[in-house]
Protein backbone atom coordinates (compact mmCIF):
# COMPACT_ATOMS: atom_id res chain seq x y z
CA UNK A 1 0.00 0.00 0.00
CA UNK A 2 1.48 3.07 -1.06
CA UNK A 3 2.27 5.79 1.83
CA UNK A 4 1.04 9.18 1.51
CA UNK A 5 3.73 11.84 1.43
CA UNK A 6 4.62 14.17 4.52
CA UNK A 7 3.81 17.34 3.77
CA UNK A 8 6.42 20.12 5.35
CA UNK A 9 3.77 22.61 7.91
CA UNK A 10 3.44 25.89 5.43
CA UNK A 11 5.00 27.61 8.37
CA UNK A 12 8.37 25.64 8.15
CA UNK A 13 8.72 26.29 4.80
CA UNK A 14 8.21 29.44 5.25
CA UNK A 15 10.82 29.78 7.83
CA UNK A 16 13.26 27.34 5.55
CA UNK A 17 12.29 29.62 2.50
CA UNK A 18 13.31 32.96 4.59
CA UNK A 19 16.80 31.30 5.56
CA UNK A 20 18.04 30.51 2.14
CA UNK A 21 16.88 33.72 1.14
CA UNK A 22 19.55 35.04 4.18
CA UNK A 23 21.75 32.93 3.08
CA UNK A 24 22.00 34.17 -0.50
CA UNK A 25 22.16 37.43 0.26
CA UNK A 26 24.93 36.75 2.29
CA UNK A 27 26.74 35.28 -0.41
CA UNK A 28 25.25 38.20 -2.96
CA UNK A 29 26.94 41.35 -0.74
CA UNK A 30 30.20 39.62 -0.08
CA UNK A 31 30.88 38.75 -3.95
CA UNK A 32 28.31 41.65 -5.75
CA UNK A 33 28.48 44.37 -3.41
CA UNK A 34 25.58 46.98 -2.60
CA UNK A 35 24.40 47.56 -6.29
CA UNK A 36 24.58 44.10 -7.08
CA UNK A 37 22.53 42.59 -4.30
CA UNK A 38 18.63 42.86 -5.18
CA UNK A 39 15.95 41.04 -4.09
CA UNK A 40 15.68 39.47 -7.65
CA UNK A 41 19.28 38.43 -7.65
CA UNK A 42 18.93 36.70 -4.10
CA UNK A 43 16.10 35.30 -5.14
CA UNK A 44 17.61 33.33 -7.97
CA UNK A 45 21.23 32.93 -5.77
CA UNK A 46 18.51 31.28 -3.07
CA UNK A 47 16.67 28.94 -5.94
CA UNK A 48 13.32 30.42 -4.94
CA UNK A 49 10.50 32.33 -7.15
CA UNK A 50 10.81 36.62 -7.16
CA UNK A 51 7.49 36.51 -5.98
CA UNK A 52 8.05 34.26 -2.90
CA UNK A 53 11.04 36.66 -1.89
CA UNK A 54 9.05 39.67 -2.38
CA UNK A 55 6.53 38.31 0.24
CA UNK A 56 9.51 37.86 2.93
CA UNK A 57 11.64 40.71 1.79
CA UNK A 58 9.21 43.46 0.08
CA UNK A 59 12.56 45.94 -0.95
CA UNK A 60 16.32 45.98 -0.57
CA UNK A 61 15.97 47.54 2.57
CA UNK A 62 13.95 45.25 4.44
CA UNK A 63 16.17 42.55 2.98
CA UNK A 64 19.49 43.96 4.61
CA UNK A 65 17.27 44.65 7.81
CA UNK A 66 16.52 40.37 7.87
CA UNK A 67 20.52 40.43 6.64
CA UNK A 68 22.24 42.15 9.65
CA UNK A 69 19.76 40.50 12.30
CA UNK A 70 20.49 37.25 10.44
CA UNK A 71 24.25 38.07 10.71
CA UNK A 72 24.09 38.97 14.29
CA UNK A 73 22.69 35.02 15.03
CA UNK A 74 25.46 33.40 13.12
CA UNK A 75 27.96 35.31 14.58
CA UNK A 76 26.52 34.23 17.85
CA UNK A 77 26.17 30.69 16.84
CA UNK A 78 29.86 30.45 15.59
CA UNK A 79 31.39 31.75 18.65
CA UNK A 80 29.67 29.63 21.04
CA UNK A 81 30.58 26.26 19.12
CA UNK A 82 34.09 27.99 19.19
CA UNK A 83 34.22 29.09 22.65
CA UNK A 84 33.04 25.30 23.63
CA UNK A 85 36.24 23.58 22.54
CA UNK A 86 38.71 26.53 24.31
CA UNK A 87 41.73 25.16 26.24
CA UNK A 88 41.82 26.69 29.69
CA UNK A 89 45.91 27.04 30.29
CA UNK A 90 48.74 29.83 28.91
CA UNK A 91 47.74 30.60 25.46
CA UNK A 92 44.19 30.57 25.96
CA UNK A 93 43.91 34.38 25.69
CA UNK A 94 45.42 34.03 21.85
CA UNK A 95 42.73 31.38 21.15
CA UNK A 96 39.95 34.19 22.34
CA UNK A 97 41.75 36.94 20.21
CA UNK A 98 41.83 34.49 16.66
CA UNK A 99 37.88 33.71 17.21
CA UNK A 100 37.39 36.91 17.76
CA UNK A 101 39.11 37.95 14.99
CA UNK A 102 37.01 35.66 13.13
CA UNK A 103 34.35 38.02 13.44
CA UNK A 104 35.97 40.28 10.69
CA UNK A 105 36.98 37.67 8.57
CA UNK A 106 34.93 36.25 5.65
CA UNK A 107 31.97 36.40 3.58
CA UNK A 108 29.99 37.44 6.37
CA UNK A 109 32.27 40.23 7.35
CA UNK A 110 32.70 41.46 3.34
CA UNK A 111 29.01 41.45 3.21
CA UNK A 112 28.56 44.05 6.14
CA UNK A 113 31.88 45.79 5.05
CA UNK A 114 29.36 46.75 1.49
CA UNK A 115 26.48 47.88 3.68
CA UNK A 116 28.11 49.89 6.09
CA UNK A 117 30.08 51.68 3.44
CA UNK A 118 26.63 52.12 1.13
CA UNK A 119 24.89 53.62 4.57
CA UNK A 120 27.50 55.79 4.88
CA UNK A 121 26.41 58.07 1.94
CA UNK A 122 22.65 56.96 2.37
CA UNK A 123 20.91 58.68 5.35
CA UNK A 124 17.63 56.39 4.76
CA UNK A 125 19.76 53.44 5.04
CA UNK A 126 21.89 54.41 7.73
CA UNK A 127 19.14 55.08 9.78
CA UNK A 128 17.87 51.59 9.22
CA UNK A 129 21.75 50.02 10.07
CA UNK A 130 22.56 52.56 12.62
CA UNK A 131 20.52 50.43 15.35
CA UNK A 132 21.11 46.87 13.96
CA UNK A 133 24.68 47.60 13.79
CA UNK A 134 25.03 48.53 17.20
CA UNK A 135 22.95 45.41 18.67
CA UNK A 136 25.40 43.92 16.53
CA UNK A 137 28.63 45.63 18.42
CA UNK A 138 26.84 44.74 21.87
CA UNK A 139 26.22 41.19 21.14
CA UNK A 140 30.62 41.26 19.99
CA UNK A 141 31.56 42.82 23.18
CA UNK A 142 29.34 40.32 25.25
CA UNK A 143 30.72 37.37 23.72
CA UNK A 144 34.11 38.82 24.19
CA UNK A 145 33.51 39.47 27.83
CA UNK A 146 32.68 35.94 28.34
CA UNK A 147 35.34 34.83 26.33
CA UNK A 148 37.91 36.63 28.02
CA UNK A 149 36.44 36.06 31.40
CA UNK A 150 36.53 40.14 32.24
CA UNK A 151 35.59 41.42 34.93
CA UNK A 152 33.73 44.98 33.91
CA UNK A 153 34.09 46.51 37.08
CA UNK A 154 37.55 46.57 36.93
CA UNK A 155 38.57 50.07 36.26
CA UNK A 156 39.61 50.25 31.97
CA UNK A 157 38.44 46.78 31.51
CA UNK A 158 35.25 48.01 29.29
CA UNK A 159 37.24 49.76 27.31
CA UNK A 160 40.23 47.49 26.45
CA UNK A 161 37.54 45.07 25.37
CA UNK A 162 36.35 47.99 22.83
CA UNK A 163 40.17 48.09 21.53
CA UNK A 164 40.81 44.47 21.51
CA UNK A 165 37.28 44.57 19.34
CA UNK A 166 38.88 47.41 17.10
CA UNK A 167 41.84 45.62 16.48
CA UNK A 168 39.97 42.88 15.47
CA UNK A 169 38.52 44.85 12.93
CA UNK A 170 41.51 46.37 11.91
CA UNK A 171 42.86 43.02 11.49
CA UNK A 172 40.17 41.41 9.74
CA UNK A 173 40.39 44.77 7.51
CA UNK A 174 44.16 44.29 6.30
CA UNK A 175 43.33 40.84 5.78
CA UNK A 176 40.77 42.13 2.59
CA UNK A 177 43.57 42.72 0.22
CA UNK A 178 46.65 40.63 1.26
CA UNK A 179 47.62 37.36 3.05
CA UNK A 180 48.51 38.66 6.55
CA UNK A 181 48.58 35.50 8.63
CA UNK A 182 52.40 36.23 9.88
CA UNK A 183 51.59 39.38 11.13
CA UNK A 184 48.63 39.34 12.53
CA UNK A 185 49.98 36.17 14.54
CA UNK A 186 52.74 37.99 15.88
CA UNK A 187 50.02 41.18 16.77
CA UNK A 188 47.94 38.89 18.56
CA UNK A 189 50.25 36.74 20.70
CA UNK A 190 51.78 40.26 21.54
CA UNK A 191 48.56 41.54 22.59
CA UNK A 192 47.34 38.18 24.66
CA UNK A 193 49.81 38.96 26.67
CA UNK A 194 48.88 42.56 27.56
CA UNK A 195 45.40 41.30 28.42
CA UNK A 196 46.69 38.84 30.45
CA UNK A 197 48.79 41.80 32.03
CA UNK A 198 45.82 44.28 32.29
CA UNK A 199 42.59 42.25 32.45
CA UNK A 200 42.49 40.08 36.03
CA UNK A 201 39.91 37.42 34.88
CA UNK A 202 36.84 36.99 36.82
CA UNK A 203 37.34 34.28 39.88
Amino acid sequence: MPTTPVREPRQDRSRATRRRLLEASVRCMAELGWSGTTVAVVAERAGVSRGAAQHHFPTREDLVTGLIEYMTEVRAAEIESVAAGLRSGPRRTEQVLSVLVGLYRGPVFRAALHVWTAAAVDEALRDKVRPLEAELGRTAHRMAVELLRVDEETPGARETVQATLDLARGLGLGELLRDDTARRARVLRQWAATLDTVLPPTS
